[in-house]
């Protein structure tokens, strides 16, 4: 609680670089096992993607194994019977002729029950939307990495890429371990999970923009110490927004999908819940890291470690930046007095008479 306190408090008492290996090690762990579950297992592709027929069947009494031996009857035993809610039976199958599909249907109304829902698309339509998904994908990519370069620099456009990868494969992974089903809701939610993740690593990354601007130039403490202190100064920022965030999620999830039966609020809620949560994760652990990784390297940051070696200050260990030396107003250069000029008052910029000029015009004195 208390530590809870004090970052409400703007202040600095966690010390996020120590907890940067451990973190990075459970990402490595993480991303291996959906890597490793989309090798092996794949992913459960809707119907949208893979093309077929869907029914979905009134019937309270019918079990899943009485439609999988009606199926059998007409060779669609292959077919995936899912029970939905208490009374509707939802079935796919990978029949793709109209007329075929149609029998089928007939067979079902007249065996099982009413058939409320139908629908039929053909195999071309989910590889088009694929293909078309995979190229605003690498659009949106270039573009990003493009802005932030200008707007940042490369080394953060890196970071926030990386993490906006990172939080991709991982929510892909969570749905290839589980087998949840991949509809055009949850690529739209893989698409907010993007926005969602690039903007809590802009946020990081402007607040340790506006540090350097305040200590950089006392050369005072390392990169990482001031990245730190931008940590400790947005990660309650970033958990409120995400608390936030993933409350109206949940209640898409747990009215709208567990209570009302609407799987699309469930497919869309499942995703994004999990994309909010690895967001908040990796702008803090992973993007952050990265960039205190690449400018640390760099000849500036280099030499002011040295100064402060040569001071007797240990560099690998993060020290505790004040919070009164933090907000301190960005220092500015006094104007030296010019020597045999009569300036304004102390630290005021002295007017001088440049050679060339007309002077200007004395003032009347009052009688």
């Amino acid at each position: 609680m208390k530590t809870l306190k004090s970052l409400y408090m703007g202040e600095n008492p966690v010390n996020f670089p120590k907890l940067w290996k451990k973190a990075f090690i459970c990402s490595i762990i993480v991303l291996a096992m959906g890597i490793g579950s989309f090798g092996f297992r794949g992913l459960n592709l809707g119907l949208d993607f893979e093309g077929g027929t869907s029914y979905e069947v009134r019937a309270a009494e019918v079990t899943v194994s009485d439609t999988r031996e009606v199926l059998a009857t007409v060779g669609a035993s292959d077919s995936r019977v899912q029970k939905v809610g208490t009374d509707i039976i939802r079935i796919r199958s990978d029949i793709d002729n109209p007329q075929k599909a149609g029998e089928l249907r007939e067979l079902l109304e007249n065996q099982i029950g009413e058939v409320e829902t139908f629908e039929q698309v053909g195999p071309t339509w989910g590889s088009d939307v694929t293909d078309k998904a995979t190229k605003a994908l690498l659009v949106f990519f270039v573009v990003v990495a493009l802005y932030l370069t200008i707007r940042l620099e490369w080394k953060m456009a890196l970071g926030a890429l990386v993490a906006v990868i990172h939080d991709i494969i991982i929510s892909v992974g969570v749905y290839s371990i589980f087998q949840f089903e991949i509809t055009p809701a949850t690529v739209v939610a893989f698409l907010t999970i993007m926005g969602y993740s690039l903007y809590d690593t802009i946020v990081v990354y402007d607040k340790v923009r506006e540090i350097i601007g305040r200590l950089g130039a006392t050369e005072k403490y390392s990169y990482t110490e001031m990245m730190n202190l931008a940590l400790n100064r947005v990660a309650m920022r970033s958990v409120n927004t995400s608390i936030s965030s993933a409350l109206p999620v949940l209640s898409l999830l747990i009215i709208g999908s567990l209570i009302m039966g609407a799987t699309t609020l469930q497919e869309f809620s499942v995703a994004l819940l999990v994309g909010i949560i690895v967001g908040s994760y990796s702008s803090i652990f992973l993007a952050a890291s990265l960039v205190a990784l690449l400018k640390e390297r760099e000849s500036r940051w280099e030499q002011v470690r040295k100064r402060l070696e040569q001071k007797g200050i240990n560099t690998s260990s993060i020290r505790r930046i004040d919070r009164k030396e933090a907000l301190k107003p960005l220092e500015t250069k006094k104007t030296e007095r010019i020597e045999g000029v009569r300036g304004p008052a102390r630290g005021g910029a002295a007017s001088v008479q440049r050679p060339g000029s007309i002077a200007p015009r004395p003032r009347k004195k009052r009688r």
